[in-house]
């Protein structure tokens, strides 16, 4: 796939290794992570106001280095959220961070619209847009590039339709209203994950002379025994012929995005976007219910401590004594987790501020949905 010139031209100080800087913020007053001894390491917003609603984003650190990066562009006639778990390091995750965004936007302009065509088109560009430009740097840089990459989950909710691209095993779920006020969870998304029949029986599939394409290594099923899911950005080492090395003799991992749309109703009260940190502690269900039965501010802060207090159970520790564990021990017992819950009130706000909201950034700044105003 050819990649156009306005993409390329912005690509090469996205493949910079990427150097957070962290925000430790409070939070519940009762809360341990709260005190002096605390190393939680997390940002948040706890409710602000989009096209259609309010929506509420929290991420916290489990890496040493934060590899999940995300975004929420707010327009006055939609809103984008990304969600990007990176792995390897960040430069990845946080290159979609900087550049998916304008390619979906230009690709919007040249369509007249936004559509599924539209996200799936973006993804594959940046794709390439991230393969063609791995060989920039120093020779230590680029053999760094080559064994990064990220899970994208990339959202647009405009003219009542949402649309989901999404490559790994982030999430989106939406909370729909039944009868007697109850709420279920709905999954929108599929998780491309080696721990799912489904996924490996498309791998085995896809490379049916190779009887050990998925196998068990380091106690989860693994793609050729390097990593869990079957679909990302970036992982040039596994993609790209002349970069793989031995076993492999066949890319082993696809760019191609699961694309949905979803016309949405008055019972769709909120979606929740969220990395697989969260989703591996919380049950669909039970962040729906979490999201249904609390007040709106900080909520996606809530399902985090909801989720933290999972992880501390699971690893047979207090939530206090989480808390207190280092950066450098905390990945054993959680990863990153980004959740970004919309609520969805079905009434429109077009004077709305238009900005983009990036996780770990204090500022906000203006956002590109204010070049597509005139749509529709």
């Amino acid at each position: 796939m050819r990649v156009p010139a306005w993409i390329s031209c912005m690509v090469s100080s996205c493949l910079r290794p990427w150097k957070p800087h962290t925000n430790i913020s409070s939070d519940d007053e009762d809360d341990p992570s709260t005190s002096t001894t605390s190393t939680l390491v997390q940002w948040r917003r706890d409710l602000l106001r989009h096209s259609h609603g309010e929506f509420s984003y929290a991420v916290v650190q489990g890496n040493v280095e934060i590899e999940d990066h995300s975004q929420v562009e707010i327009g006055s006639k939609g809103i984008f959220v990304g969600v990007y778990d990176g792995h390897g390091g960040a430069t990845c995750s946080h290159f979609l961070k900087t550049r998916l965004f304008p390619i979906v936007i230009n690709s919007a302009r040249d369509h007249g619209t936004i559509s599924d065509d539209t996200l799936r088109e973006s993804v594959c560009a940046v794709e390439s847009a991230f393969m063609e430009n791995i060989g920039v740097g120093t020779p230590a840089v680029q053999m760094c590039n080559t064994r990064v990459g990220s899970c994208c989950l990339a959202a647009v909710i405009w003219e009542g339709v949402l649309h989901i691209a999404n490559l790994g095993d982030s999430r989106a779920v939406v909370g729909t209203l039944g009868r007697c006020r109850s709420i279920t969870a709905v999954q929108l998304t599929t998780d491309h994950n080696c721990c799912r029949e489904e996924i490996r029986q498309e791998l085995q599939a896809a490379h049916p002379t190779d009887p050990e394409i998925v196998v068990i290594d380091r106690g989860a099923w693994r793609v050729k025994g390097f990593i869990q899911v079957s679909r990302t950005i970036g992982d040039a080492h596994l993609k790209i012929p002349g970069l793989l090395r031995s076993p492999l003799t066949v890319p082993v991992l696809s760019a191609e995005p699961s694309v949905t749309s979803r016309t949405l109703s008055s019972n769709d009260k909120f979606l929740i976007f969220a990395s697989d940190g969260l989703w591996d502690l919380l049950t669909n269900q039970h962040a729906a219910e979490i999201v249904h039965l609390n007040p709106r501010r900080g909520i996606a802060r809530k399902l985090i401590k909801a989720a933290l207090k999972a992880a501390a159970r699971r690893a047979k520790v207090e939530y206090s004594t989480l808390m207190e564990v280092p950066a450098e021990g905390r990945r054993m017992i959680h990863d990153d987790i980004t959740v970004v819950v919309v609520f969805l009130d079905g009434t429109s706000h077009h004077h709305v501020t238009e900005l983009s909201v990036r996780g770990f950034e204090e500022a906000a700044g203006p956002s590109n949905f204010r070049s597509v105003r005139n749509f529709g």
